[in-house]
């Protein structure tokens, strides 16, 4: 479980001692619910992140344990430090806008024939309840040639699970080198 702290002042030059720390800054938020400024070591989120098996997991912070979601990063563009990050409670009963992300699967035909493949859509966004929440979408691309694409209308999606992306979006094609 990933640990943190609460963040007293809001103030622009507490936030920079934080980071200066070695912290990173995060707000809790959710629907119906008090946000919450925290702070967490910003090693060990990303060593949680790179090691968790789930879109949902624990944090603590203070003496509540919640259950979250990252819904947005922030990182510097110069360093591409991470500034920022968002978290949404995981509520349960109740209807949220998640990124699903997209694994491709699979040797396709297209890049035996000299073409690259290309995610466009790395996270497809959904709207659902976080027990309906898919895990990824696992895609098999050893059918795709050199111009072929799957599209969003081509996923399928769990039952109670709504993409609002047009369905001509492309999530994964595979288009020709030059």
């Amino acid at each position: 479980m990933l640990e943190g702290i609460v963040r007293d002042s809001m103030t622009k030059q507490a936030t920079k001692t934080l980071r200066r720390e070695g912290f990173l800054i995060a707000n809790i938020y959710g629907k119906g619910l008090e946000n919450i400024s925290a702070a967490f070591k910003r090693n060990d989120f990303i060593r949680f992140m790179k090691n968790k098996d789930s879109l949902a997991f624990d944090v603590k912070v203070g003496d509540k344990e919640i259950k979250v979601v990252v819904q947005e990063y922030q990182r510097c563009p110069i360093t591409s430090d991470l500034l920022h990050v968002d978290l949404m409670v995981a509520q349960a009963g109740v209807k949220a806008a998640y990124k699903v992300p997209v694994i491709a699967t699979g040797l396709a035909k297209g890049i035996k024939n000299k073409g690259l493949l290309m995610v466009h859509t790395k996270r497809v966004p959904v709207k659902c309840t976080i027990e309906d929440l898919p895990q990824n979408f696992t895609l098999d691309v050893t059918d795709l040639d050199v111009g072929n694409n799957i599209l969003i209308r081509d996923l399928e999606l769990p039952e109670n699970v709504t993409c609002h992306l047009d369905p001509r979006v492309p999530v994964v094609g595979i288009i020709k080198a030059k």
